[in-house]
């Protein structure tokens, strides 16, 4: 699924401002390189395996594209990058014995930032896929799709999609969480009644106001939304759920490989989990650090 527009929600003091209906944010600007990913050798440490030029440097430059609560984002009042992904890319340059330099770049920009070696890693809540590992490498970290949101409590019982028959839900225009919606429709004997909001957040005022019983956004936004709100309940499941990388550019394998060691680390050790409870979003967790979706 693929992100395709923005939206701007406020939650009681925190403004949230997300790029919205879809799971991982889509806008590319790549140009294809031919080139495979290669595995890691299975007794290296990610700090032995950095390329001899970076570890002169340093520093391990990680662009991101600010904007997506909870994955990255700027801290109320300032200018200091946080969420997921700047807990996991200074998590990944501790292992690699670097010190993080986080930049915030435009969306479209990332890729051809990292080809023209602005940036050693981009990590902005990037779906892995096919079109883009033409220009680039995935070490993928995140597993994300749609998930139901209910009102607190959960009054209707709703328990997954085919709950949703029969029922009203809202959906948000455009997006690919309305077609996950409709897909199930199209099964339902009893038809759902389907609205359409703006955005994520005026289709939870239906739900607010009774009109709706459930709609479906994105996992981690739907965990923000309700952990800030206090006024919902998020499913587990996740429909449409797809891999989100951190892109690295082709040529760069030696690093590519270093960063998925650097990964596996965290999770062997338990700081990746950690990290993901601190944002509440231990259900888009991988198993083990992959290259390009590769099992």
């Amino acid at each position: 699924m693929l992100r395709k527009r923005a939206l701007h929600v406020v939650i009681g003091l925190v403004t949230l401002s997300i790029a919205a209906t879809g799971c991982g944010r889509s806008t590319s600007g790549q140009t294809p390189q031919p080139g495979a990913a290669a595995s890691v050798a299975a007794d290296a440490k990610a700090a032995d395996l950095v390329p001899a030029a970076l570890k002169e440097k340093g520093v391990l430059r990680v662009a991101t594209a600010e904007g997506y609560p909870p994955m990255e984002m700027y801290k109320e009042g300032t200018q200091e990058l946080i969420g997921v992904d700047p807990d996991l890319a200074a998590a990944i340059a501790g292992r690699l014995g670097l010190k993080l330099e986080m930049t915030n770049a435009s969306f479209p920009g990332l890729i051809p930032g990292l080809q023209a070696d602005r940036w050693d890693l981009a990590m902005s809540s990037m779906s892995d896929t096919e079109e883009r590992r033409k220009a680039v490498d995935f070490v993928d970290y995140f597993q994300a799709g749609g998930a139901i949101m209910v009102a607190k409590g959960n009054p209707a019982g709703v328990k997954d999609l085919a709950d949703l028959c029969g029922r009203a839900v809202v959906l948000a225009k455009g997006s690919s969480n309305l077609a996950i919606g409709e897909g199930q429709n199209a099964k339902c004997a009893k038809k759902m009644t389907i609205s359409q909001s703006e955005d994520a957040p005026t289709g939870l005022l239906q739900i607010d106001a009774g009109r709706a019983v459930a709609t479906i956004v994105d996992y981690p936004v739907a965990k923000m939304l309700a952990q800030e709100s206090g006024k919902y309940d998020v499913l587990e499941a996740q429909y449409e759920a797809g891999p989100w990388g951190i892109a690295i550019d082709k040529k760069d394998s030696q690093l590519r490989d270093a960063v998925q060691r650097a990964l596996q680390e965290l999770i062997d050790s338990g700081e990746y989990t950690r990290i993901l409870e601190k944002w509440g979003v231990t259900g888009s967790a991988v198993q083990a650090a992959t290259v390009n979706d590769q099992k």
